[in-house]
């Protein structure tokens, strides 16, 4: 019996750690990733901004429900493994910038991601992804930082682009 009151302890234990360390790191980040890729910014853009076949290439995607479209603004629903999030297109500026953000309010993180398209030279474009994210459950900060890291989903994503582009230029 006292080997289960330890393991019951220890849990709680680090549990309670864990949300300390959490209240003490900022709400706010911001981490970025980058990729080059033998395309145009126009093929690269026209890949990032067509959010409505990011099934078609990412993985982590199963699904995506278009909520509203207007005036080249657009709410979409992404369904994920972790479950869906609610985004919007807050700002398209073809071919170099494109910015959607999480309206979903029931979820406990939010903020942006910036993708910036950038010609190298002749033939090469790099896409910058800047995620601005605010981790509002302690607990979840903690393990967003020093478990999951910022930087997965993002990585998942370039390495699908470039799939998908290498794909499309065979």
């Amino acid at each position: 019996m006292k080997w289960l009151i330890r393991i019951v302890g220890a849990v709680v234990l680090l549990g309670a750690l864990t949300a300390i360390v959490g209240w003490l790191l900022p709400v706010k980040h911001e981490a970025s990733r980058s990729a080059e890729f033998a395309r145009t910014p126009n093929e690269v853009y026209a890949l990032v901004s067509d959010y409505k076949n990011y099934v078609a290439w990412w993985p982590d995607i199963t699904r995506i429900e278009v909520l509203g479209e207007e005036a080249g603004k657009a709410t979409f629903r992404e369904h994920m493994a972790d479950g869906p999030i609610v985004m919007s297109v807050v700002e398209q500026s073809p071919p170099s910038r494109f910015v959607t953000k999480i309206v979903d309010a029931g979820q406990p993180f939010g903020g942006t991601w910036t993708f910036e398209i950038n010609p190298v030279n002749e033939g090469r474009t790099r896409l910058t992804i800047t995620e601005r994210g605010e981790i509002y459950n302690p607990i979840f900060r903690a393990l967003a930082r020093f478990v999951f890291g910022y930087m997965s989903t993002m990585e998942s994503f370039l390495q699908s682009a470039d799939r998908r582009l290498r794909v499309r230029s065979e």
